[in-house]
């Protein structure tokens, strides 16, 4: 059995602002090694569970945060930045589940850091369903018949989770009290609290359905300004709707638009304030 593991940074325990995610602030060299503790409290847990393989993907920033020295040996590790399906890289039909650890709820929603992919995306909708990272990960995993059998991150990413995936086992890491401020468990119970979520998770994987995505999908990204709309417009096969700042792709499948929208926010980056 293999299990995929896609853990990001800003819902992991005890981090409650950006001077614990960014590279360049003082907090950061300490949540890394909480990151890796948590990716190692899962692997145990799902070895624990008859699990052979599990794959990890760090996919916070720049997807390097993982300390690969202290990461548990029997977990494989991907990690950089340069990834053709970023946090969901390497995920296909051979895994009994995924699961998302350190995840935050989407952009506009009560939660800690809550954002999706960047600070300057308001919504992202395939079709009508509005998704955040989390959302848009997981359907790629249903495209692959994959079920995200387990998330753990700040409360906000739990119920986000449970909204979108019936049955999905969720394990709340902290509270958020301000988007900035949160009530965290200590690690160590944090840790405890995951190796027994990953376990029921994997004992209940079969009662756990894959997020199917729509066929040929409409990504529709709302950005907070027009000029982040006209750089993400400049996307072959994008358009900007007009009197919005929302840009539209009219997808093959979910991998496309996916990887659509990579693009599409690396572009929207580029805008600059004044």
């Amino acid at each position: 059995m293999k299990l995929f593991l896609s853990v990001d940074m800003e819902g992991i325990t005890g981090l409650p602002d950006h001077t614990f995610v960014d590279s360049s602030k003082h907090n950061y060299e300490r949540s890394r090694r909480i990151m890796t503790q948590e990716a190692n409290a899962i692997v145990e847990g799902a070895l624990s569970k008859g699990v052979k393989e599990v794959l990890v993907n760090d996919s916070h920033s720049k997807m390097n945060n993982i300390l690969v020295e202290e990461l548990h040996p029997e977990a494989s590790l991907i990690t950089g930045d340069l990834k053709p399906y970023s946090m969901v890289q390497s995920l296909d039909e051979t895994y009994i589940g995924a699961v998302f650890a350190g995840y935050h709820s989407r952009a506009g929603q009560p939660g800690v850091m809550s954002h999706s992919m960047i600070f300057g995306v308001r919504n992202i909708f395939i079709n009508e369903v509005v998704i955040g990272e989390l959302g848009f990960n997981a359907y790629v995993a249903g495209y692959y018949g994959v079920p995200v059998i387990m998330v753990a991150g700040d409360d906000g990413a739990c119920r986000e989770a449970e909204a979108l995936i019936p049955g999905v086992v969720t394990a709340a890491v902290k509270q958020s009290i301000s988007r900035s401020a949160v009530k965290t468990l200590h690690p160590q119970k944090a840790q405890a609290l995951l190796r027994e979520r990953i376990a029921e998770a994997i004992s209940k994987r079969d009662q756990i359905q894959p997020l199917t995505p729509p066929k040929n999908p409409v990504l529709r990204i709302e950005f907070a300004n027009y000029g982040q709309a006209e750089w993400a417009a400049l996307m072959p096969g994008c358009e900007i709707i007009e009197g919005t700042t929302i840009v539209k792709f009219e997808a093959i499948d979910i991998l496309e638009a996916y990887r659509a929208m990579l693009v599409m926010v690396e572009l929207a980056m580029q805008a600059k304030f004044c």
